[in-house]
C-alpha cells in the first residue's frame, strides 16, 4: 500500500501559506497547547471544577479565533481563486464545511 493511500479526502489539497499567516496560526496553536497543559496542570493540583471549566471555555474561545482565522483566510485565498477560475465546486465544499461548523 503507498502512503497516499492511507490520506483521506482532503488531504489530498494543499494550500501554501505566506510565512505571516503560518507563524500566526502556528503561534495560536501553541498558545491553545499551552492552555490544554495548563488545564491538566490544573486537574493534577486538585483545582476547583469552575476554575477549570473556565480554563476550558478560554481554550474553546481560543480554538473558535483559530477557526475564524483560518477560514477567512481560506475564503480570501482558496474560495475565491477557485471562483474566479471558475471552480464552483469549492462552494458546495465550503457549505458543507460550514455544516459542521454550525453543529
Amino acid at each position: 500500500m503507498s502512503v497516499n493511500e492511507n490520506k483521506c479526502p482532503m488531504c489530498a489539497k494543499k494550500k501554501e501559506r505566506t510565512p505571516e499567516e503560518h507563524k500566526d496560526l502556528m503561534n495560536r496553536l501553541k498558545r491553545i497547547e499551552g492552555q490544554v497543559r495548563g488545564v491538566q496542570n490544573m486537574l493534577d493540583n486538585d483545582a476547583y471544577c469552575l476554575d477549570i471549566i473556565t480554563q476550558v471555555s478560554a481554550i474553546n474561545a481560543a480554538l473558535n479565533s483559530f477557526n475564524r482565522v483560518l477560514l477567512n483566510n481560506h475564503l480570501h485565498s482558496c474560495v475565491a481563486e477557485n471562483i474566479r477560475s471558475g471552480n464552483d465546486e469549492v462552494i458546495d465544499e465550503l457549505g458543507v464545511l460550514l455544516q459542521k461548523l454550525i453543529k
